[in-house]
């Protein structure tokens, strides 16, 4: 297994806890960029018999952005290069084959808000702040991510004054969960994972896959898509296991976990 630098991981039972640890503030450089494409990329090998992940951040914030001295080399020829790597890591948390929980304190700034937008839900502490500070730092990036947690309008407003907004405005825009004290994040988080762990794992990487496929998709054409995959889904034992438990009114007994 993998020995990372900048992730701490914690994978025990169905529930794996991944922690971005580059103090004080998580700010994300190409190295770590690396580690979290490589890890979410191939969670079977790094956390195995894990069926959901709780991504969260260590110390005071979750991730307050990229490594601004690293940033400041950043040129027409080397960019490519580099924003390639970024792409990647936000790309495999979103496409992670596992849910993937967000449990947010602090700062989400930029990267970090990149990074909780590719989660598929945010759990969030009541002194986190979410922004997309791009335009004051002289680069781009990061609006199409915001715009998976609030509506275009705002997606403007915070992109261009480079404001950060409040978790509390921000869960009234349907971007959080829930908002919860800061010591009680991570139970939290860890409450709403369990929920998830708690079905089969077959059904949850098909629930993953579908809800990543129809994202994009209009209404017909997104529904057929997951009738296809239940047409899948149908032949594994676990299927037929969950309606049979229904019916009988019992909890299942899921071969896939």
């Amino acid at each position: 297994m993998t020995t990372f630098e900048y992730v701490r991981l914690k994978a025990d039972g169905p529930v794996a806890v991944v922690t971005l640890a580059r103090p004080p503030v998580n700010s994300v450089s190409q190295a770590m960029y690396r580690e979290l494409r490589e890890l979410f990329a191939d969670p079977d090998q790094h956390l195995p018999g894990a069926k959901v992940v709780v991504l969260a951040g260590e110390g005071k914030h979750f991730c307050a952005g990229n490594d601004l001295h690293e940033f400041g080399t950043l040129t027409p020829e080397n960019s490519d290069e580099r924003m390639a790597e970024v792409r990647a890591a936000f790309f495999a948390i979103q496409d992670c084959p596992l849910p993937v929980v967000g449990a947010v304190q602090g700062a989400a700034l930029g990267t970090g808000l990149a990074i909780a937008a590719s989660c598929d839900f945010v759990v969030a502490a009541e002194n986190a702040r979410f922004g997309t500070p791009e335009i004051g730092v002289g680069i781009m990036g990061g609006a199409r991510h915001l715009a998976r947690l609030v509506p275009e309008p705002v997606v403007r407003w915070m992109y261009f004054t480079a404001e950060p907004i409040s978790v509390q405005r921000l869960v009234t825009l349907g971007g959080a969960i829930e908002v919860v004290p800061v010591d009680e994040l991570l139970t939290r988080a860890l409450g709403h994972a369990d929920k998830i762990a708690r079905h089969s794992g077959a059904a949850i990487r098909m629930a993953k896959r579908s809800l990543n496929g129809i994202e994009t998709m209009d209404l017909q054409p997104g529904y057929a898509f997951e009738q296809g995959l239940t047409r899948e889904l149908s032949a594994h034992p676990d299927s037929l296991e969950a309606r049979r438990a229904t019916l009988e009114q019992r909890e299942p007994r899921y071969v896939d976990g």
